[in-house]
């Protein structure tokens, strides 16, 4: 899995104001030092274990300041490194490279932390055949990357957005003044072009999704006894989503309670970034 150039417009421009957010009118030390014409090779090292991702992204920073740089992938997104591994080597101008380091490097390392984490929980639940999802909950303009990350780390996207899936969530049924009401509203504003999710609290309220035909039921924080008992009473009639209050801890056993997805908010909202740095070679 590799990022080229066929990321959306909306990562470009990201990338772009990155790179404006930290250079500003230029790198006052990088050009004091550095000679315009000189030219230099860096290699990107891993200093903690995990999962990289971002690499494509990661030389995409350099070749917005230094178009003809040579950027050599030595790992691919979705690899399992260890300290002292090479990922990456660039070479090209040296006010380029040294000026687009950071912002390459925080690109990678936070991609890099999001796919080691939902590596990891992935790996608590293996063996149960269900799939951790992530959430909308993303730092604003870096979705894309988010959930890019979450792939390469071995997990699966929940929606994009607003507009690619229905979630019937607690205020829409207070809105709507039921889970029925909010139900029957979507089915006749959207037909069959979308299945219906619905945000369930309590068992009352996993009964009404039931009867009113959703397609995916979401248990949210729910216990495991909960969990099981409405796994139990759902019975096939529709998919099983749990989610609030996973982690790491506790995910291998409400994977082994029957649901079919298990979403986890901290997979982009709090994954820590792995330990990657740049250095320039002699």
């Amino acid at each position: 899995m590799k990022i080229r150039e066929n990321y959306p417009p909306e990562v470009e421009a990201v990338l772009e104001l990155a790179l404006r957010e930290d250079i500003g009118g230029g790198d006052v030390t990088t050009e004091s030092i550095i000679a315009e014409d000189a030219v230099l090779t860096g290699e990107m090292h891993a200093k903690g274990g995990g999962v990289v991702s971002g690499l494509g992204l990661c030389g995409a920073v350099f070749r917005k300041l230094d178009p003809d740089c040579e950027w050599e992938e030595l790992v691919s997104d979705g690899d399992r490194v260890s300290p002292g591994d090479v990922i990456a080597r660039v070479t090209g101008r040296s006010r380029a490279i040294l000026s687009a380091e950071r912002t390459a490097l925080n690109v990678l390392q936070k991609m890099s932390g999001i796919s080691t984490l939902t590596s990891l929980f992935v790996e608590a639940a293996a063996g149960s055949g269900v799939k951790i999802k992530d959430t909308r909950k993303t730092l604003p303009g870096l979705r894309w990357i988010s959930k890019y990350a979450v792939a390469a780390g071995g997990g699966h996207n929940h929606r994009a957005g607003l507009y690619d899936g229905v979630l019937i969530k607690d205020n829409h049924i207070k809105a709507a003044g039921s889970i029925t009401a909010a139900v029957e509203r979507v089915r006749e504003s959207v037909g069959e072009d979308f299945s219906i999710e619905v945000e369930t609290k309590t068992m009352e309220q996993v009964k009404e999704a039931i009867s009113c035909g959703a397609d995916v039921i979401m248990l949210d924080n729910m216990g495991i006894r909960e969990i099981e008992e409405a796994v139990r009473l759902i019975d096939h009639r529709a998919l099983v989503e749990a989610s609030g209050g996973v982690a790491l801890e506790n995910v291998g056993e409400i994977a082994r309670s029957g649901v079919d997805f298990i979403s986890v908010g901290a997979l982009t909202h709090s994954a820590p970034c792995l330990d990657i740095s740049f250095g320039v070679l002699d």
